[in-house]
């Protein structure tokens, strides 16, 4: 067995690495940027070499610096993790000339299936589905419509050497073939610094899922079930589960055959992942095989019990695998979220800052059997830096059956406090609730679908409104009684706290009344419906339990002068408690309205100005492209909402721009 594996990687996935090693007695060394100088996975290996600028071009995807590393600290194996070098065929073979073991597949299954026009070519001579499409390579903007228009829209257009959903858009028209090429094109150069495209025809109502295989030296390969990634955002995994909601036991049973049948025609050997297209009759096409290890690799581990970095170790320390595909079980349910460093409310754009609160749900098999898992690479204080990608932690759960699952998630979620950044917690809530996730009846268009004008939040129903605003009642009665608690003072002299009160929140103005009794606090609504409500809340918390009627709820907490935030589940509500009298004037004070940006273009994020389309006294139309903004290996072109004529050009190119700075005026 290996005395020391270094960690190709940063974030979560080299925490991950590092805690598996820990568990088998094998010494770890981090390598860091100038970015990550402070970073958790640098805190927990044992030893820890810095490798250069924060951008991952001069630092993470190095060889020669990994190489050096490797040098200086004596290691005998790497682990590279997911994204960087995982899948990078030149590395492996520069590991293997210097006598390092790569925890990884063999070097010609990398070259085979990294590149994706190869990689068709071997799975159709190998027996398994694929997807209409051109695999050659595309010189040009012209070729590529030519080429979309034969194979018929919708088409989908992918980087060669990409992944992670880098590099990747649907045409549904020349123009989007046009552009999506060019733009694929700059992110797959940026990313992968390998710019080739190609294109396929894109599957309508697809879902994706994907088979983890394994294998070790001695050509004992298995697959261990699926996992259903549907849920996508710019072709980017939000929430993954294992197994499949759709899936029978034939077509799981055809689609590991099919993937191991791939693994084999390669060589294969390691874990990796098959990813599958799968229409509404069950029908599989092959998408692609990444050779490394999954970002969604827990849920398939919740699953099955297996530790895939285990044995990642052992099969590249020679080791044969210690089980065979009968021994494979699927027990219970495992679902994953992804949680991002960007804003919701601001179609899903990269948000960076410090984490000025992290405070994860805690960890292990809970009271009620379910399990809560949570992979991370980040902790409280630190910084989410613009260099990487916007990953913050994978949130996972587990339990018996896909509804107690998706329960334990929405649960967890309520329970996991992040500040001082946006990130996408209220989304992932949302969809937790909704009716169409709960069923199962998932695509990859599922978030365009169901959110189709961006995500703003959710608006409670009439019974949930009223849970929220006997929350708030509490709170303020907690409030009031500790305002009056004042030290020298004489007792009989002291202001009585009230018991009636109006609530106003989303929407809703009630009077209510609260009564506290030695069984605890009810709230009385003006229709003479009553809630039970109760919880140890105390000023300064910013998360607590509160039992309202018969349902637990964990609801975050925010009190800024009279008015008190409530979040939970998606919903995101400001309530005012006030007095019959206050109440009525409120509604007499005149509502303050927003700025007039109509005429100004700001900056949606905090990025860098990779181009400037337009100058001053150009007119443009709507939906022109003014601007593009790349952050977090992204890149978002800035269009024109409507006809007018540039009046200023405030940014330039290579400019570093905060969230709502100016880019341009209009006339």
């Amino acid at each position: 067995m290996f005395k020391k594996i270094l960690i190709a990687n940063r974030g979560e996935i080299a925490c991950r690495v590092i805690k598996t090693a820990k568990k088998m007695g094998i010494a770890t060394v981090a390598v860091y940027s100038d970015a990550d100088r402070d970073a958790l996975h640098v805190r927990m290996a044992d030893e820890a070499v810095h490798i250069g600028p924060a951008p991952s071009s001069q630092s993470y995807i190095v060889i020669d610096r990994i190489i050096d590393a490797i040098r200086k600290t004596g290691a005998d194996a790497v682990h590279p993790g997911y994204g960087f070098l995982s899948e990078n065929a030149v590395f492996a073979a520069a590991l293997e000339k210097e006598g390092v073991a790569f925890i990884g597949p063999p070097v010609k299954a990398i070259e085979a299936m990294g590149d994706k026009i190869t990689s068709k070519k071997v799975a159709a001579e190998a027996g398994v589905n694929t997807v209409p499409g051109h695999m050659g390579l595309i010189e040009d903007a012209g070729e590529a419509v030519r080429i979309a228009s034969a194979i018929g829209y919708p088409v989908m257009i992918k980087a060669s050497a990409g992944g992670g959903g880098k590099g990747m858009r649907i045409a549904w028209n020349d123009q989007e073939a046009r552009e999506g090429f060019q733009a694929s094109k700059n992110e797959a150069k940026s990313s992968f610094g390998d710019d080739r495209i190609f294109i396929e025809k894109f599957v309508t109502e697809p879902r994706h899922i994907e088979i983890q295989v394994l294998g070790d030296r001695h050509g004992g390969t298995l697959y261990l079930g699926e996992r259903e990634c549907s849920i996508q955002r710019r072709n980017q995994k939000v929430i993954e589960e294992a197994p499949s909601p759709f899936l029978d036991a034939a077509t799981r049973r055809a689609m590991g055959e099919q993937a191991v049948a791939l693994a084999k025609a390669v060589g294969y050997f390691s874990a990796g992942t098959v990813e599958f297209i799968v229409d509404g009759v069950r029908q599989f096409y092959f998408l692609e095989m990444n050779t490394r290890l999954q970002v969604e690799h827990p849920v398939t581990e919740l699953v099955t019990g297996i530790d895939l970095v285990e044995q990642m170790i052992r099969v590249a320390a020679g080791e044969k695998l210690s089980f065979g595909q009968d021994d494979v079980k699927l027990n219970g349910w495992a679902i994953e979220s992804r949680l991002y460093a960007e804003d919701p409310y601001r179609n899903f754009l990269p948000s960076i800052g410090r984490l000025t609160r992290y405070r994860p749900p805690v960890e292990g098999r809970q009271d009620d059997g379910t399990v809560i898992r949570n992979d991370t690479g980040v902790f409280e204080g630190g910084e989410i830096c613009m260099y990487y990608d916007p990953m913050i932690a994978k949130l996972c759960t587990w339990a018996p059956d896909r509804g107690k699952a998706i329960d334990a998630m929405g649960a967890a979620l309520d329970d996991f406090e992040v500040e001082g950044i946006g990130h996408n917690l209220p989304f992932l809530s949302a969809v937790m609730g909704q009716e169409r996730f709960r069923s199962g009846r998932l695509t990859t268009a599922y978030i365009a679908e169901e959110f189709p004008d961006g995500f703003a939040g959710v608006e409670p129903d009439a019974p949930s409104a009223r849970q929220l605003a006997a929350i708030a009642a509490l709170i303020n009665q907690v409030l009031q009684e500790r305002a009056v608690q004042i030290s020298g003072t004489i007792g009989n002299h002291r202001r009585v706290v009230g018991r009636e009160w109006v609530v106003a929140l989303a929407g809703l103005t009630e009077a209510v009344t609260l009564e506290t009794g030695p069984d605890g606090a009810s709230v009385i609504f003006s229709d003479g419906k009553r809630l039970s409500v109760a919880s140890g809340w105390l000023p300064g918390q910013s998360h607590a339990n509160f039992h309202v009627g018969s349902e637990s709820m964990g609801v975050k907490v925010d009190l800024a002068g009279s008015a008190i935030r409530l979040r939970w589940r998606g919903m995101d509500v400001i309530a005012r408690v006030r007095s019959s009298r206050v109440a009525e004037l409120a509604r007499l004070m005149p509502k303050k309205l927003p700025p007039d940006t109509s005429k100004m273009l700001l900056c949606p994020m905090p990025g860098v100005i990779t181009s400037v389309a337009v100058k001053v006294g150009d007119a443009v139309e709507a939906g022109q492209t003014l601007a593009t903004v790349e952050a977090m290996k992204m890149e978002n072109a800035l269009k024109a909402e409507r006809q007018g004529v540039v009046k200023r050009v405030a940014a330039v190119v290579g400019q570093s721009l905060a969230v709502d700075e100016l880019i341009m005026e209009f006339e």
